[in-house]
């Protein structure tokens, strides 16, 4: 990792304490059995530093399989990255009943 100028990095304390919430919104997917591929999907974006800005990776991952099934890789936050991902992984695994977001959202795909 030094030889490519590379290193780890965690995210700052306290970033996931409740009271830096403002809105608290139920989880609706507590106690939902999965029972089949494609009842239910997680969606993600993460950043991966750089040595000259950053690269963001959407993924979206199966929790039937607990398999990724489809990640793009960009250096923008546009919506269009990700839009591209849901495609991809529909055209190739199927349109998933639920897509959830670590957002506090969860939403029926209407593609």
């Amino acid at each position: 990792m030094r030889e490519m100028g590379i290193h780890g990095f965690c995210p700052g304390p306290n970033l996931s304490k409740r009271l830096h919430c403002k809105y608290i919104y139920p989880y609706l997917l507590r106690g939902l059995n999965i029972d089949h591929p494609n009842q239910v999907c997680s969606i993600d974006i993460t950043y991966c530093r750089m040595r000259h800005g950053f690269m963001y990776l959407t993924a979206i991952i199966d929790w039937h399989f607990r398999y990724i099934v489809g990640f793009t890789l960009s250096n923008t936050l546009e919506k269009a990255s990700v839009i591209e991902t849901v495609r991809k992984a529909i055209k190739q695994h199927g349109k998933p009943e639920i897509i959830n977001c670590d957002q506090g959202s969860q939403f029926i795909v209407q593609f």
